[in-house]
């Protein structure tokens, strides 16, 4: 069974056991919800399918992105500026997907 969430303004496939990297969280467990899809034999995507679904994670630790460097300049006019920038990230494991009743089942 697999689960999409959406964290950080990104979407993320996510299954019991995955460990991902998101944009940074405070705390050291997390419910996602809303939850944009759940498939467990049988697609849910609409609201009224997905009311009462949560995944829930924990923090594992921090970690950082690749560092990303950058340089601008204005010519005759001697305006430089070099810039670099590391993103810092939460890496979350995930412990469970849990599926509110449906009418359908």
């Amino acid at each position: 069974m697999y689960a999409v969430i959406a964290t950080g303004g990104k979407q993320y496939k996510v299954e019991k056991g995955d460990v991902i990297d998101v944009e940074r969280l405070e705390g050291d467990t997390f419910t996602f919800t809303p939850v944009l899809l759940v498939n467990r034999g049988k697609v849910r995507a609409t609201p009224s399918d997905l009311e009462g679904t949560a995944v829930t994670a924990r923090a594992l630790g921090e970690a950082k992105g690749p560092k990303i460097t950058g340089f601008t300049y204005k010519s005759k006019s001697r305006q430089r500026k070099r810039w670099g920038h590391r993103q810092h990230y939460t890496t979350i494991e995930i412990t469970d997907i849990s599926v509110g009743s449906t009418k359908s089942e």
